[in-house]
């Protein structure tokens, strides 16, 4: 395979599919950034012999998508080369700075011009009117939409476009991968090539780049920059040490969009699990400091409310979707108030998984077993054909009982006595786990 590598960068705004050459001084990541489809190294899912991009590409025609994946493994990348394929006008936008006027300017432009593939990175921060304004030219093919987002597009992606548009996820690079394009860089691109380079060890490029490709050949540029070869032999040896000392003086302090972002946030959950509502404030801060969506900091809230509170306090989840509506309404600077409030409440909240791992076991079974017959009493009898089945028969109505309560089989026979739920260490379901005893006695060993 030629030389490439895969990698994000910022969208352009030319209107042709063809790029322009790369200039000598640009970034390494830019130098390497592949420009064939058979210069891109990943995806094979997507791009490979097989794969359904590649599918498309054979019958001549490109459905608009939505590319989901982390940083740095090639979505903006792919779309150019998926529209340089067919010979399709190129044209993008960065939803981070463009509005709907810019939307209607290239759909304005691409009247006149059909085929034209619109790229839009970051499409999850566009807003619902954003989206709506790109309906009618996606329906009627005036643009063929592709759009990246690293945020599941249910949340974020209007329904009306989802529709409208194939969503495939792009991987994260493998070790391999990515080792092969530190190799090839340091033999083929025309500065490096020129210096005597060896790794001896490729663990701290790894990792500091966290799988994000442009980062990786940024960071491989800097310790080659930056290292002094050997006075004997001419040679520049990297090794992780070397690594790890250049990076701390190099790397950015928080990115939000490559390996400190997963980091962070996920120091942020750990903290608030670990009832710490210093910690849980002070990485809060960091992220709100390094621009990071308020939006995705307030879903991270709601999840870990419900998988790490609980029912030990069901109020939590309640105040984390009033803290989910109250950002998405609000917005930036004020928001940082009702985060932080929610923060402190969930991080001094008492604290249970058992629901969490009572679905997640629930859903393995399922998985592992197949779906087992609903019991006969417990069918639905609308028709005069199923109740002479039977269906429905000998079912007890529970509220017609003392205490609202029937002692009857709700599980199908094959699984009857399988407990799930294990009520968690806290006053809230210690007495949950009493109401559950006192309904069923031995059966589940409450």
């Amino acid at each position: 395979m030629a030389t490439g590598s895969l990698f994000d960068s910022e969208p352009s705004s030319s209107a042709a599919a063809t790029r322009p050459p790369v200039a000598a001084n640009a970034p390494l990541a830019e130098r390497r950034r592949p420009r064939t489809l058979d210069e891109y190294a990943g995806q094979q899912h997507l791009i490979g012999p097989e794969g359904v991009l590649r599918r498309y590409l054979n019958a001549k025609r490109l459905p608009s998508l939505i590319l989901w994946g982390p940083p740095g493994v090639g979505k903006t990348t792919l779309a150019h080369l998926l529209a340089e394929a067919l010979g399709q006008p190129f044209a993008a936008l960065s939803a981070v700075n463009a509005g709907v006027k810019d939307v209607r300017d290239v759909i304005d432009k691409a009247k006149r011009q059909r085929g034209t593939v619109l790229f839009i990175d970051e499409i999850h921060r566009f807003s619902k009117s954003q989206q709506d304004a790109l309906l009618g030219a996606v329906e009627q093919g005036i643009v063929t939409l592709i759009g990246a987002t690293t945020e599941n597009p249910s949340f974020e992606v209007i329904p009306a476009v989802l529709s409208r548009a194939q969503v495939y996820v792009l991987e994260p690079l493998s070790k391999e991968v990515l080792t092969d394009l530190v190799d090839k860089a340091l033999a083929e691109d025309e500065l490096l090539k020129q210096k005597k380079v060896r790794v001896a060890e490729y663990g701290a490029l790894l990792l500091i780049s966290g799988g994000d490709a442009r980062k990786l050949l940024n960071l491989l540029e800097i310790v080659v920059e930056s290292s002094r070869p050997d006075p004997e032999t001419g040679e520049i040896v990297i090794t992780d040490a070397v690594v790890q000392q250049l990076a701390q003086q190099n790397l950015a302090r928080y990115d939000k969009g490559g390996e400190m972002h997963y980091d962070v946030i996920s120091a942020f959950i750990k903290s608030i699990r670990g009832s710490d509502p210093n910690a849980g404030l002070y990485w809060l801060a960091v992220m709100l400091e390094g621009g990071e969506d308020p939006k995705f900091i307030a879903r991270r809230l709601l999840i870990l409310a419900s998988e790490d509170v609980g029912n030990a306090n069901p109020n939590a989840l309640m105040l984390a979707q009033s803290c989910f509506q109250a950002v998405t309404v609000i917005g930036m600077p004020e928001s940082d108030i009702i985060l932080g409030q929610t923060v402190v409440y969930l991080a001094t909240s008492p604290k249970s998984n058992a629901s969490y791992k009572a679905i997640r076991e629930a859903r393995a079974l399922v998985r592992q077993q197949g779906v087992q017959a609903v019991p006969i009493p417990l069918r639905n009898a609308p028709t005069k054909l199923m109740k002479e089945l039977g269906y429905g028969n000998q079912y007890q109505y529970s509220h017609d009982y003392e205490g609202s309560f029937a002692y009857q089989e709700f599980l199908p026979e094959a699984l009857s006595g399988t407990v799930f739920y294990h009520p968690g260490h806290n006053p809230a379901e210690h007495k949950m786990q009493e109401r559950l005893r006192q309904w069923w006695g031995d059966k589940y060993g409450y």
